[in-house]
Protein backbone atom coordinates (compact mmCIF):
# COMPACT_ATOMS: atom_id res chain seq x y z
CA UNK A 1 0.00 0.00 0.00
CA UNK A 2 1.78 3.46 -1.34
CA UNK A 3 0.61 6.79 0.07
CA UNK A 4 1.49 10.43 -1.22
CA UNK A 5 0.81 13.08 1.57
CA UNK A 6 1.60 16.78 0.23
CA UNK A 7 2.89 19.00 2.74
CA UNK A 8 3.38 16.15 4.59
CA UNK A 9 6.68 17.67 6.45
CA UNK A 10 4.92 19.11 8.97
CA UNK A 11 1.69 20.25 10.36
CA UNK A 12 -0.96 18.13 10.08
CA UNK A 13 0.31 16.78 7.64
CA UNK A 14 3.33 15.04 9.02
CA UNK A 15 0.89 13.81 11.68
CA UNK A 16 -0.81 11.96 8.82
CA UNK A 17 2.33 10.72 7.84
CA UNK A 18 3.38 9.22 10.87
CA UNK A 19 0.12 7.42 11.36
CA UNK A 20 0.01 5.69 8.04
CA UNK A 21 3.92 4.86 8.26
CA UNK A 22 2.55 3.06 11.92
CA UNK A 23 0.57 0.75 9.71
CA UNK A 24 2.92 -0.11 7.55
CA UNK A 25 2.04 1.91 4.66
CA UNK A 26 5.15 3.38 2.21
CA UNK A 27 5.12 7.11 2.28
CA UNK A 28 5.96 9.28 -0.21
CA UNK A 29 6.41 12.73 1.06
CA UNK A 30 5.54 15.88 -1.34
CA UNK A 31 6.62 19.45 0.14
CA UNK A 32 9.12 22.84 -0.51
CA UNK A 33 11.36 21.20 2.02
CA UNK A 34 12.63 18.19 3.79
CA UNK A 35 10.49 15.55 1.91
CA UNK A 36 11.04 12.91 -0.34
CA UNK A 37 10.24 15.21 -3.29
CA UNK A 38 10.39 18.83 -3.34
CA UNK A 39 7.01 20.31 -5.13
CA UNK A 40 5.53 23.76 -5.25
CA UNK A 41 2.16 22.39 -6.13
CA UNK A 42 1.12 25.63 -7.62
CA UNK A 43 3.87 25.30 -10.18
CA UNK A 44 2.12 22.58 -12.61
CA UNK A 45 5.50 21.07 -14.11
CA UNK A 46 7.09 20.50 -10.05
CA UNK A 47 3.51 18.66 -9.92
CA UNK A 48 4.05 16.72 -12.95
CA UNK A 49 7.40 15.84 -12.22
CA UNK A 50 7.02 14.75 -8.55
CA UNK A 51 4.43 12.23 -9.35
CA UNK A 52 6.73 11.05 -12.39
CA UNK A 53 9.27 10.82 -9.95
CA UNK A 54 6.73 8.72 -7.40
CA UNK A 55 5.50 6.28 -9.94
CA UNK A 56 8.43 5.24 -11.15
CA UNK A 57 10.96 5.01 -7.45
CA UNK A 58 7.65 4.19 -5.31
CA UNK A 59 4.76 3.15 -7.42
CA UNK A 60 1.58 4.10 -7.78
CA UNK A 61 0.13 5.69 -4.82
CA UNK A 62 -3.83 4.27 -3.87
CA UNK A 63 -4.19 6.89 -1.55
CA UNK A 64 -3.24 10.38 -2.17
CA UNK A 65 -3.78 13.49 0.91
CA UNK A 66 -3.08 16.85 0.08
CA UNK A 67 -2.36 18.93 3.48
CA UNK A 68 -0.68 21.48 1.55
CA UNK A 69 -1.59 25.16 2.05
CA UNK A 70 -0.75 28.53 3.15
CA UNK A 71 -2.79 30.75 5.87
CA UNK A 72 -3.37 34.92 5.07
CA UNK A 73 -4.85 37.77 6.29
CA UNK A 74 -6.03 40.88 4.45
CA UNK A 75 -9.42 42.45 4.57
CA UNK A 76 -10.81 42.60 0.96
CA UNK A 77 -10.28 46.24 0.48
CA UNK A 78 -6.97 46.35 1.20
CA UNK A 79 -5.59 42.87 -0.23
CA UNK A 80 -3.37 43.11 -3.17
CA UNK A 81 -4.57 41.18 -6.27
CA UNK A 82 -1.10 39.57 -6.11
CA UNK A 83 -1.41 38.49 -2.31
CA UNK A 84 -5.11 37.30 -3.46
CA UNK A 85 -3.84 35.19 -6.42
CA UNK A 86 -1.29 33.85 -4.22
CA UNK A 87 -3.07 32.44 -2.21
CA UNK A 88 -6.00 30.63 -4.51
CA UNK A 89 -2.63 29.31 -6.87
CA UNK A 90 -1.98 27.42 -3.40
CA UNK A 91 -4.95 26.40 -1.69
CA UNK A 92 -7.74 25.77 -4.77
CA UNK A 93 -5.50 25.93 -7.73
CA UNK A 94 -2.45 24.02 -6.50
CA UNK A 95 -4.91 21.48 -4.51
CA UNK A 96 -6.19 20.60 -7.87
CA UNK A 97 -3.11 20.32 -9.74
CA UNK A 98 -1.96 17.61 -7.26
CA UNK A 99 -5.57 15.97 -6.71
CA UNK A 100 -5.71 15.86 -10.89
CA UNK A 101 -1.90 14.26 -10.82
CA UNK A 102 -2.98 11.83 -8.42
CA UNK A 103 -6.17 10.73 -10.24
CA UNK A 104 -4.43 10.39 -13.15
CA UNK A 105 -1.98 8.05 -12.22
CA UNK A 106 -4.60 5.67 -10.36
CA UNK A 107 -6.60 5.52 -13.05
CA UNK A 108 -3.64 4.63 -15.67
CA UNK A 109 -2.95 2.17 -13.62
CA UNK A 110 -6.31 0.65 -12.87
CA UNK A 111 -6.08 1.03 -9.23
CA UNK A 112 -9.43 2.59 -7.28
CA UNK A 113 -8.01 4.40 -4.44
CA UNK A 114 -8.86 7.61 -2.49
CA UNK A 115 -7.82 11.39 -2.80
CA UNK A 116 -8.52 13.71 0.37
CA UNK A 117 -7.80 17.26 0.78
CA UNK A 118 -7.16 19.09 3.75
CA UNK A 119 -9.89 21.95 3.51
CA UNK A 120 -11.15 24.12 6.64
CA UNK A 121 -14.30 25.44 8.56
CA UNK A 122 -13.62 28.63 6.94
CA UNK A 123 -14.75 27.72 3.70
CA UNK A 124 -18.58 27.74 4.92
CA UNK A 125 -17.62 30.55 7.70
CA UNK A 126 -17.16 34.32 6.62
CA UNK A 127 -14.13 35.52 8.79
CA UNK A 128 -13.23 39.36 8.25
CA UNK A 129 -9.73 39.78 7.36
CA UNK A 130 -9.48 36.14 5.61
CA UNK A 131 -11.26 36.66 2.78
CA UNK A 132 -8.79 35.37 0.29
CA UNK A 133 -8.47 32.14 2.59
CA UNK A 134 -12.28 31.68 3.05
CA UNK A 135 -13.06 31.60 -0.82
CA UNK A 136 -9.95 29.47 -1.23
CA UNK A 137 -11.18 26.65 0.63
CA UNK A 138 -15.09 27.52 0.23
CA UNK A 139 -13.49 26.43 -3.94
CA UNK A 140 -11.51 23.73 -2.81
CA UNK A 141 -15.31 22.24 -1.36
CA UNK A 142 -17.00 22.02 -4.38
CA UNK A 143 -13.60 21.10 -6.45
CA UNK A 144 -14.09 17.62 -3.79
CA UNK A 145 -17.77 17.43 -5.07
CA UNK A 146 -17.17 17.75 -8.51
CA UNK A 147 -13.78 16.00 -8.77
CA UNK A 148 -16.12 12.89 -7.02
CA UNK A 149 -18.31 13.04 -9.50
CA UNK A 150 -16.39 12.94 -11.96
CA UNK A 151 -13.92 10.26 -10.89
CA UNK A 152 -16.07 7.88 -9.21
CA UNK A 153 -16.54 5.49 -12.40
CA UNK A 154 -13.23 4.62 -11.88
CA UNK A 155 -13.61 3.69 -8.37
CA UNK A 156 -11.91 6.82 -7.00
CA UNK A 157 -13.71 8.19 -4.14
CA UNK A 158 -12.73 11.74 -3.33
CA UNK A 159 -13.06 13.64 0.29
CA UNK A 160 -12.23 16.42 2.37
CA UNK A 161 -11.39 17.08 6.06
CA UNK A 162 -12.31 20.57 7.79
CA UNK A 163 -10.26 21.24 10.33
CA UNK A 164 -11.48 24.02 12.60
CA UNK A 165 -8.51 25.98 14.78
CA UNK A 166 -5.28 23.89 14.88
CA UNK A 167 -2.52 24.17 17.03
CA UNK A 168 -0.03 24.16 13.83
CA UNK A 169 2.95 25.84 12.93
CA UNK A 170 0.10 28.25 10.47
CA UNK A 171 -1.54 29.41 13.49
CA UNK A 172 -0.82 32.73 14.62
CA UNK A 173 0.94 33.01 18.48
CA UNK A 174 -0.79 33.70 21.22
CA UNK A 175 1.23 36.66 22.60
CA UNK A 176 -0.12 38.12 19.07
CA UNK A 177 -3.28 38.40 19.89
CA UNK A 178 -4.07 38.32 23.90
CA UNK A 179 -6.96 36.54 24.33
CA UNK A 180 -7.81 34.97 21.43
CA UNK A 181 -6.98 31.29 21.90
CA UNK A 182 -8.97 31.62 25.33
CA UNK A 183 -11.69 32.60 23.64
CA UNK A 184 -11.55 29.89 20.77
CA UNK A 185 -11.81 27.19 23.50
CA UNK A 186 -14.35 28.34 25.11
CA UNK A 187 -16.35 28.69 22.20
CA UNK A 188 -15.56 25.22 21.18
CA UNK A 189 -17.86 22.71 22.50
CA UNK A 190 -15.56 19.97 23.63
CA UNK A 191 -13.07 22.71 25.22
CA UNK A 192 -9.82 22.92 23.63
CA UNK A 193 -8.38 23.65 20.28
CA UNK A 194 -7.23 21.12 17.69
CA UNK A 195 -4.08 19.31 17.93
CA UNK A 196 -2.47 18.35 14.32
CA UNK A 197 -2.64 14.30 15.54
CA UNK A 198 -6.59 14.86 15.48
CA UNK A 199 -6.96 16.14 12.27
CA UNK A 200 -4.54 13.18 11.48
CA UNK A 201 -6.87 10.53 12.79
CA UNK A 202 -9.93 11.51 10.77
CA UNK A 203 -8.05 12.15 7.60
CA UNK A 204 -6.70 7.99 8.41
CA UNK A 205 -9.88 6.66 8.97
CA UNK A 206 -11.72 8.62 6.03
CA UNK A 207 -9.57 6.30 3.99
CA UNK A 208 -11.09 3.31 4.79
CA UNK A 209 -14.57 4.41 4.48
CA UNK A 210 -15.44 3.03 0.93
CA UNK A 211 -18.94 3.78 0.76
CA UNK A 212 -18.09 8.16 1.31
CA UNK A 213 -17.07 10.35 -1.47
CA UNK A 214 -17.94 14.13 -2.73
CA UNK A 215 -17.92 14.75 1.52
CA UNK A 216 -16.12 17.44 3.39
CA UNK A 217 -16.00 15.87 7.14
CA UNK A 218 -15.64 18.60 9.47
CA UNK A 219 -13.08 17.75 12.28
CA UNK A 220 -13.34 21.23 14.74
CA UNK A 221 -14.25 19.79 17.76
CA UNK A 222 -17.75 21.32 18.11
CA UNK A 223 -16.27 25.00 17.47
CA UNK A 224 -18.63 25.56 14.17
CA UNK A 225 -21.65 24.67 16.10
CA UNK A 226 -21.47 27.82 18.29
CA UNK A 227 -23.99 30.85 17.17
CA UNK A 228 -22.55 34.05 16.76
CA UNK A 229 -25.76 35.40 18.37
CA UNK A 230 -24.93 33.25 21.28
CA UNK A 231 -27.63 34.95 23.27
CA UNK A 232 -26.60 32.37 26.42
CA UNK A 233 -22.61 33.05 26.10
CA UNK A 234 -23.91 36.66 26.46
CA UNK A 235 -25.97 36.11 29.08
CA UNK A 236 -23.19 33.99 31.59
CA UNK A 237 -20.29 36.52 30.63
CA UNK A 238 -23.28 39.03 31.82
CA UNK A 239 -23.40 37.33 35.19
CA UNK A 240 -19.63 36.51 35.65
CA UNK A 241 -18.61 40.17 35.34
CA UNK A 242 -21.40 41.16 37.83
CA UNK A 243 -20.56 38.63 40.13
Amino acid sequence: MNAVVVGGASGIGAAVVRRLRAQGRRVVVWDLRDADVICDISDPGAVTEAMRWTVENVGCPDSFITCAGIGASGMLLEQTPEQWKRVLDVNLTGTWLAMRAGAAAMIDAGVHGSIIAVSSISGTLADRDMGAYCVSKAGLDMLIRVAAAEWGVHGLRVNAVGPGVTRTPMLAKPEQLPGWVEGLTERTALGRLGEADDIAETIVGLLEMSWVTGQTIFADGGLALQSPIDAYGQIQRLKARTS
